[in-house]
């Protein structure tokens, strides 16, 4: 690998690897093919990850984030593009090839639960270096990884019309107490309400005019549980179908006024915060960051790593920084005032330009 393509990979203040952001855009932007096998683009909007020289129309910088393996795009919820195949690339770095090859036998064999010794035996390095290296490019362990696997496996049957108890098996979960305790963490929910799909539910939405864009504001009957903003109705309403695929949703211009008036007064700067009462599902911990995000004052900012040592946490700045990207009322719960710790805007679910105008508003 030549010196300009090992470049893209840098450690990053919590010692995982941060891609140069400017390097792999300018790598887009060009549709360098150097640069296939090197790093991975996702794109937000679209749900699709690619390789750089990919032929597709290129999107907008603030909703592309950068993978150093298509392996790490494909955990976050992205899919592979079908115009470029970004998993037909050839790997350049010896160590993505190793990380690859890692997560294709754990996936092969999930449900048996695949231990570091037998990781180790089939891949022939240590212990030691199979750990640190998984976890450098992944950003998560090979037992993290292992569950989160296990725990896509067993949504997926639960989508699939299968019972709690088929699923649980198919997807290698030996016990039902074992299920609750690693499952309902990352669902956020006990498994049987999380395969519901939101059956049951009733929620109420509306779209209406900011100075941010679209905003749709939706809720049930016990308060807000999805915030959004976008460019385009379609692009609005297909997520909350998404997120609640079997909830029944219907639009509601008219019920949801006293929300929306006090959303927008609270992007316009009249009002420090919007008190509304909320209906959202989350894992304790993410829970715990959401409730410390709500206390950053208006006009603030704080690190991922001053999050986490708020919530007594200080190794977890990573997991802060999935729970902020996973916070699904935007505003309301201010996961906008996170940035990095050297002081630059950090990536925004709804666009780094909407993040920089919030922030300039709040401390204007």
């Amino acid at each position: 690998m030549t010196t300009r393509e090992n470049n893209h990979i840098e450690q990053s203040e919590h010692g995982f690897p941060a891609l140069n952001e400017t390097e792999c855009w300018n790598a887009i932007e060009t549709r360098d093919t150097a640069f296939d096998g090197v790093f991975w683009y996702g794109v937000r909007t679209t749900g699709v990850y690619c390789r750089p020289s990919c032929p597709s129309r290129q999107p907008k910088r603030e909703n592309v984030a950068f993978f150093a393996l298509p392996d790490a795009a494909q955990r976050t919820g992205l899919r592979a593009c079908q115009r470029c195949h970004p998993n037909e690339v050839t790997f350049r770095d010896p160590q993505a090839k190793l990380v690859r090859n890692i997560c294709r036998l754990i996936d092969e064999s999930v449900e048996e639960s695949p231990d570091l010794a037998y990781l180790s035996q089939q891949v022939k390095v240590s212990l030691f270096h199979l750990q640190r290296v998984f976890k450098k490019l992944m950003g998560i362990t090979p037992r993290q990884y292992v569950e989160s696997r296990r725990t896509e496996l067993f949504k997926a049957g639960l989508k699939e019309g299968q019972t709690v108890i088929k699923a649980m098996y198919d997807s290698g979960y030996g016990s039902s107490s074992r299920l609750y305790e690693k499952a309902s963490a990352q669902l956020g929910m006990p498994p049987a309400t999380y395969g519901k799909g939101g059956k049951g539910m009733t929620i109420a939405y509306t779209i209406v005019e900011s100075r941010l864009g679209l905003l749709l504001v939706a809720a049930t009957n016990r308060g807000i549980c999805s915030v959004m903003l976008g460019d385009s109705n379609e692009e609005l309403t297909d997520c909350l179908h998404h997120e609640f695929p079997r909830a029944e949703i219907w639009r509601d211009d008219d019920l949801l006024q006293l929300q929306v008036k006090t959303l927008l007064e609270c992007l316009a700067g009249q009002t420090p915060h919007a008190d509304l009462p909320l209906d959202v599902q989350g894992t304790a911990f993410q829970m715990r960051v959401w409730e410390e995000l709500r206390r950053i004052p208006r006009g603030q900012t704080v690190s991922y790593s001053e999050l986490a040592n708020r919530i007594g946490k200080p190794t977890a700045a990573r997991a802060v920084a999935r729970a902020c990207a996973t916070n699904p009322v935007a505003i309301i719960t201010p996961c906008h005032r996170v940035i990095r710790g050297n002081g630059e805007l950090s990536g925004y679910r709804w666009g780094i330009e909407r993040k920089r105008k919030i922030l300039e508003k709040e401390k204007g």
